[in-house]
């Protein structure tokens, strides 16, 4: 039973995967790089290439932090695994977050591992202000740690059984 459980949470993080590398091998093979394409007010398909972490930080750093972030992603990786095979039935909300920030986690490792670098084309903007373009995993993850943060402060999830 517990397998089937974990099972489960697995195939939510494979489908994070999935999605985030379609769409990432989507634009990579149909955009040039810097390209843009505006869809709706405030959202552009923008291709970039990303060597650093979120904002684009230590993206100059020279080439090692490519490693450092693959090297991090597998030790989150790892540790989520764990975590998530030690839930009890009850905590179905965090065990959704784990598995979206997993599958996130994973996407990226996989860019970073067979590129150098993060693909990036989700755009949204305001007049000349753009927030840094990010990814379906960069989604994945900011949705998985915002459902943490929520669950953490009581604010929706299951409450133990009594």
């Amino acid at each position: 039973m517990h397998n089937l459980k974990m099972l489960k949470w697995l195939a939510l993080s494979l489908l994070a995967v999935v999605l985030d590398q379609v769409s990432k091998w989507a634009v990579d093979s149909s955009m040039q790089l810097y390209q843009s394409i505006h869809l709706v007010p405030y959202f552009n398909l923008t291709y970039v290439r990303n060597t650093g972490a979120a904002f684009s930080f230590l993206s100059e750093a020279g080439g090692w932090q490519r490693w450092f972030f693959a090297g991090l992603a597998i030790f989150i990786s790892i540790v989520i695994a764990v975590w998530l095979a030690r839930l009890k039935q009850h905590e179905t909300l965090l065990a959704v977050a784990l598995s979206l920030v997993l599958g996130g986690a994973i996407g990226n490792l996989i860019d970073r591992l067979a590129y150098g670098y993060v693909i990036d084309f989700l755009d949204v903007y305001y007049q000349n202000w753009h927030w840094p373009a990010f990814n379906i995993a960069d989604s994945a993850i900011t949705l998985g740690v915002v459902l943490m943060l929520l669950e953490s402060f009581g604010v929706v999830g299951s409450k133990q059984p009594e």
